[in-house]
């Protein structure tokens, strides 16, 4: 491995640390202090689906745990 190479090396992995580090500290920027599961937005999806959202048009409903409203 030569000097350059080296280089390229260390900062492919500081890179992948800091994408580590940004998805643990994630959670800690929601309200919920969690990360949503899978089936929390299976359910909207299901509600949007259904005719329970049949008066529902032109909107935007994050399913983000308030993480954009905070």
């Amino acid at each position: 491995m030569n000097p350059r190479t080296k280089s390229v090396a260390k900062e492919v992995l500081k890179f992948k640390l800091n994408v580590v580090k940004e998805g643990i500290e994630y959670p800690m920027r929601t309200q919920l202090s969690r990360m949503g599961t899978q089936d929390e937005v299976a359910r909207m999806a299901l509600v949007l689906a259904s005719d329970l959202s049949s008066y529902v048009h032109g909107t935007l409903i994050p399913v983000d745990g308030i993480f954009l409203s905070a």
